[in-house]
């Protein structure tokens, strides 16, 4: 543990994983598939009582980058938290429900079909302008009203996954983006002014910039509590106090809270081939069963002392260790057993200070450089198959059968070792 505020020049992907407004798997529902004849009659009777009809509202950051450049962690957290907090607020109050953990940069909100299309936006706008007055990073907003599977409390499937991805790519900073389902809601005087989005016809339809209307009364909404932070009720209380200008406060609450620990992240490709992958509900039901099985895998070879499974989300499996040696053999021995089960994966490891814990739903998640170098080298830059090791775990292997690679990602080099 360092007694500094660690300093991470973090890039673009610093705070944005996969998912990370998703819960764990639904484990339930996994079981009733593998009962099944695992066809797409069984995936559809299966899913067909978890269907949700509503408004799907996915918020993604920009201008994070520039503004992390020099900060350090618990800096950074307090950044991303200013503007979910505003969302958190206005979302329920127009009669919206958090979806899944507010993990990293990434918020997600549920409205049911009876929501007024209008009174939503009008929220939304108010949300806008409240974050640009009080925050120092923006928010893209994408918004979609369509059909989801209800997980556990997760919204999954095609249209779920479509709106995800809109806000996460193709929104800027203070930008409200609805599809052609959401404008159809609106009434023919409803006052807001629409501008089609040149190029972003999809999988959702004609997508239109929300660039004024009639916004929400001026007074916030009470937030109904915290939003579903990623973070121990006891750290998140101190970074409530967090003053960015106040060095010694954030000194004092890096030696409280961060510990030294090494990450190991896996992501699992996805398979293919099979008869019914054209289906999406089978596509849905065999991804999850195979995260199960990579969970299942995990949990198998982890050591029985000083290693912990953090999270199995989507494609994503997030370990902490204690220390590096051990690391590096589970590892090793993950990606071997995966490939014996048919699944590739691509695994990146890095050491240094980080904030895991237990969060208030019972569950654990995780912040700091290392997961983000982690998730660089796994995710971003290795092929199918690879191992990547940071230096800082380098110092504590045996390198037999890796290489030295240098990247350059974002004006940043990068340097690891791969096998």
């Amino acid at each position: 543990m360092t007694s500094e505020t660690p300093v991470a020049r973090h890039d673009p992907g610093a705070f944005d994983l996969a998912r990370d407004a998703a819960p764990g798997l639904p484990l339930t529902l996994v079981e009733q598939w593998r009962a099944s004849g695992r066809t797409a009659a069984d995936a559809r009777r299966l899913l067909g009582s978890h269907v949700t009809t509503g408004f799907s509202v996915v918020s993604d950051s920009a201008g994070l980058t520039k503004l992390s450049r020099s900060l350090g962690l618990l800096e950074v957290l307090a950044l991303i938290d200013g503007p979910k907090r505003v969302l958190h607020a206005y979302g329920t109050g127009a009669g919206g429900r958090a979806v899944g953990v507010w993990a990293a940069d990434n918020a997600q909100l549920f409205h049911p079909a009876s929501t007024d299309a209008g009174t939503l936006l009008s929220a939304l706008l108010r949300a806008q302008d409240e974050i640009g007055r009080t925050c120092r990073i923006r928010v893209g907003i994408g918004v979609h009203h369509g059909d989801y599977y209800d997980l556990d409390g997760g919204l999954y499937g095609a249209e779920a996954d479509a709106i995800e991805h809109l806000a996460e790519n193709d929104t800027e900073g203070g930008e409200i983006a609805i599809t052609e389902a959401v404008a159809e809601r609106l009434p023919a005087d409803h006052g807001f002014v629409l501008r089609r989005k040149d190029g972003q016809d999809g999988p959702l339809g004609a997508v239109y910039r929300v660039l004024d209307g009639p916004r929400a009364g001026d007074a916030a909404p009470p937030a109904d509590g915290w939003y579903p932070i990623p973070y121990p009720e006891a750290f998140y209380e101190d970074l409530l106090r967090l003053d960015p200008q106040d060095a010694g406060l954030a000194a004092t609450l890096a030696e409280k809270h961060l510990r030294e620990r090494t990450v190991v992240l896996v992501e699992r490709g996805e398979a293919g081939g099979e008869d019914g992958a054209d289906v999406p509900e089978v596509t849905l039901l065999r991804g999850l069963d195979l995260s199960a099985r990579m969970r299942e895998t995990g949990l198998r070879l982890l050591p029985g002392e000083g290693a912990v499974e953090v999270k199995v989300a989507g494609p994503l499996a997030i370990y902490l260790f204690d220390d590096p040696g051990p690391a590096v053999p589970f590892a090793l021995g993950l990606r071997a057993a995966l490939a014996e089960a048919g699944m590739t994966c691509r695994v990146g490891l890095d050491s240094g200070p980080v904030l895991s814990g237990r969060t208030p739903d019972g569950g654990r998640d995780l912040a700091g450089a290392p997961v983000n170098q982690a998730s660089k080298m796994a995710q971003d830059l290795a092929p199918p198959g690879a191992v990547c090791l940071s230096e800082a775990v380098a110092a504590h292997a045996d390198l037999g059968g890796f290489t030295l690679v240098r990247h350059t990602v974002s004006g940043v080099d990068m340097t690891f070792y791969q096998g």
